[in-house]
């Protein structure tokens, strides 16, 4: 995809919208044709790879802990951090480290261009990412670490093949992650994101309608059921239909729970006034914003900053790094 990778030392673009936190790029050597994956330990990646600042990427981000302590924020949920852990930032997540001490592992980095001989893998990633956070056994933890290690090798030997390597073995690190059971037992399917399908697309088939609803629900864009039936080619009865039979809810319904998790995220992450944050979701009437935001949360939005902002730190936009 364009402008989601860069030169190593390409400084970090200014958000787009002040207040936001800073989008950072896959930094890559070898220039525009370089393969959009990079693999190794946090030491090698970088200082970033470390970073105590809320931030958000054009990639995806898998770690792997193998020692360390702290915790880890990703978008409202902090996990606390321990040895034998495994742990996936989607796209505009934000996250960040906090008060971590000898952390240690692997990463590995990669855009959404490098899944093109597994498109399956995508919707696996987005299930994935709704859990997020994962405690492996030793066995898992072993296994995960053996993966991990051919990946940096093969992104540092660069030998002929190591393209279509990378990608088969990011391939069976994905497919092993998603038979990882969630906390408490379950299957991967937490609060990430708000509207999720029953059960998972076939890998390689075209996205339903109702995936490709549930997609632009998550989009920043305050569409209503009617434009979102427009820009998918079908009536609102049909799409009501459709999704409902997939998740469950009505669009409508999504849509609201899209728009909450938004201002949630905004309001943790930013300091733009509760105005603002109103007309970035699609409320014009900063009031009305405020009862539906206690409708959907159960608390106001000054309640919910005031929480957040008294574990988080403030945003720095002048990170020149990607």
């Amino acid at each position: 995809m364009r402008n989601t990778t860069v030169a190593p030392g390409t400084p970090c673009p200014a958000p787009p919208r002040p207040g936001e936190p800073p989008l950072h790029r896959l930094e890559l050597a070898g220039g525009p044709g370089a393969v959009p994956f990079a693999a190794g330990p946090f030491d090698e990646l970088g200082p970033l790879s470390r970073s105590d600042r809320p931030h958000r990427h054009t990639f995806y981000e898998i770690v792997h802990i193998a020692a360390g302590s702290g915790t880890h924020v990703v978008d409202l949920a902090g996990h606390p951090v321990r040895p034998r852990q495994l742990a996936v930032v989607l796209p505009g997540q934000v996250h960040y480290w906090r008060d971590q001490r000898g952390l240690d592992g692997t990463l590995a980095l990669f855009t959404e261009d490098f899944l093109v001989d597994h498109p399956g893998d995508r919707a696996l990633l987005r299930r994935i990412g709704d859990t997020c956070w994962f405690d492996l056994s030793e066995a898992e933890h072993e296994r995960t670490a053996r993966l991990m290690a051919d990946l940096t090798a093969e992104c540092r030997q660069r030998a002929p093949g190591h393209e279509s390597v990378l990608r088969a073995l990011l391939h069976v690190l994905v497919v092993r992650m998603a038979r990882l059971p969630a906390p408490g037992g379950g299957r991967p399917g937490g609060p990430g994101e708000p509207a999720r399908l029953r059960g998972p697309a076939a890998p390689g088939t075209p996205p339903t309608v109702a995936e490709a609803f549930v997609r632009l629900a998550a989009r920043p864009v305050a569409w209503s059921v009617r434009e979102c039936a427009e820009r998918l080619g079908v009536t609102p009865g049909h799409l009501t239909r459709t999704v409902r039979a997939a998740t469950g809810r009505s669009p409508g319904r999504l849509l609201n729970e899209a728009r909450a998790y938004q201002a949630q995220r905004l309001l943790a992450h930013t300091e733009l006034p509760v105005r603002q944050v109103a007309a970035r979701v699609g409320f014009a009437d900063p009031a009305y914003f405020c009862r539906f935001f206690r409708r959907e949360t159960g608390t106001s939005p000054g309640e919910f900053r005031k929480h957040h902002s008294s574990r988080l730190p403030s945003i720095d936009t002048s990170e020149v790094s990607a």
